[in-house]
């Protein structure tokens, strides 16, 4: 009984204290506009099931590719079993599914192959990390705590799919050996060969099969509590990610309400704007940018695929669209400490734009879209750019000489270039 009510009360605190934090990412996240996503619902739920799901973007890489799919589908599948994990440490029964007979036996049998693999990925990812040191995976964004945490969930992975498969073999030798409680339940077809690791005695035996128990169990909980810190929390929000990315074409401009209005009481004298406040032209802080935005940064992975393919970061600019969504987060976060800290109203001195992101970053890019076609879970860095932009240059009348020079062509001649629109066709004149 003690050991049933200590589990209970580890788990009771783990989704707990998991609660919390996840309430304070969805406070933080509605810091940001609203905007509708609610439209073409169907198309928003295949598109979640094949990105999302079906990790159809991930294949541009194909290698990467098939490792993460073998984790997904570990993660997914092998924690199915912490279902009877729940039921056995609340009851204190032993593998009460193993009534299921065959079958169970089938599932048990491929939860130790997917634990192999995953174990075989993970060891993988951390050689491609830490001794290949594919470019992507460095950076200025890349310091010290990014760098680590992919390692950290690497690691316990590996450690969680370890005691996973030592608690098989264990439990499998007590069986054989017809110890009570150990009723015969399940096949064991990769932890069969770590038996002669193993002591012989029954005492040593059921020491590592309920050491490995509760270190398999307490690790997931830790895991779960640890995402709302991590870069993988993309586990959980690459799915309302998805659902809620942006269905139009990739790169097109959204209007401004404000502006809009302000053209056409131009044009028709009899339009009377709709009276509501203008706000902020663009996006100064985090709570300029819409909350899709803001689950953006929460989203993303840190792959570090968008950076790979920005021509602006290629060439040397100052740019990395990771960096952007990075910024993002972490400034979101600083606000939300403060607002813990201080209450509705604080400010703190600090924005967005200029503390976090420098003018040289958001006007070294291109606009070209290619990260947002690279993210593969719809993450789109370049809207981010767009409204910091037009705050710079609709609020603050700040731009490079050359945007300058490009807007005032536009205004004058109806073009970006310094030609009068009378000769705009002399180039095609004969001499």
């Amino acid at each position: 009984m003690v050991s049933q009510i200590l589990f209970i009360a580890i788990t009771l605190a783990a989704i707990a204290l998991f609660s919390y934090n996840v309430k304070k990412v969805i406070r933080n996240i509605r810091f940001g506009r609203a905007v509708d996503r609610s439209d073409q619902p169907h198309k928003r739920l295949m598109t979640m099931l094949k990105v999302a799901f079906g990790q159809t973007k991930m294949f541009f890489r194909p290698i990467p590719a098939l490792l993460h799919l073998i984790v997904y589908a570990g993660f997914v599948i092998i924690n199915i079993e912490v279902l009877e994990i729940m039921i056995d440490g609340i009851f204190g029964t032993h593998r009460v599914f193993g009534g299921l007979g065959i079958f169970y036996d089938v599932l048990i049998g491929s939860f130790e192959f997917l634990a192999l693999g995953v174990w075989l990925a993970c060891v993988i990812f951390l050689i491609r990390r830490n001794i290949l040191k594919l470019k992507r995976f460095s950076g200025v964004e890349m310091k010290s705590w990014p760098r680590s945490d992919a390692n950290y969930i690497l690691i316990t992975e590996i450690l969680l799919m370890t005691a996973f498969l030592l608690l098989n073999a264990a439990d499998s030798k007590l069986q054989a050996m017809g110890v009570g409680h150990y009723t015969t339940a399940g096949a064991f077809p990769i932890s069969q060969f770590l038996h002669n690791l193993l002591p012989n005695t029954e005492a040593g035996l059921i020491a590592i099969e309920r050491g490995c128990w509760w270190f398999h169990i307490i690790g997931i909980f830790a895991f779960l509590n640890y995402l709302p810190y991590s870069k993988h929390f993309h586990i959980i929000f690459a799915f309302p990610n998805t659902y809620f990315s942006n269905l139009e074409p990739k790169g097109e401009f959204t209007n401004m309400q404000s502006v809009t209005n302000e053209v056409k009481a131009m044009l028709d004298p009899s339009f009377t704007p709709p009276e509501a406040a203008a706000g902020r032209f663009g996006a100064k802080d985090v709570n300029d940018l819409t909350w899709v935005n803001l689950m953006n940064a929460y989203t993303c992975t840190e792959c570090g695929r968008c950076t790979s393919v920005c021509p602006a970061n290629i060439t040397g600019k100052l740019l990395s669209p990771r960096k952007i969504m990075m910024d993002t987060r972490d400034r979101m976060e600083e606000v939300g400490r403060s607002l813990d800290k201080a209450g509705k109203g604080f400010d703190d001195g600090k924005s967005l734009i200029d503390d976090y992101i420098s003018r040289e970053e958001i006007w070294a890019c291109t606009s070209c879209n290619a990260c947002t076609q690279a993210c593969p879970i719809n993450i789109d860095p370049l809207a981010i750019i767009t409204d910091l932009r037009r705050y710079a240059v609709m609020e603050e009348s700040q731009s490079p000489a050359s945007i300058g020079t490009m807007l005032g062509n536009i205004e004058n001649n109806g073009a970006p270039w310094k030609y009068s629109p009378a000769d705009r066709f002399n180039w095609a004149k004969e001499d």
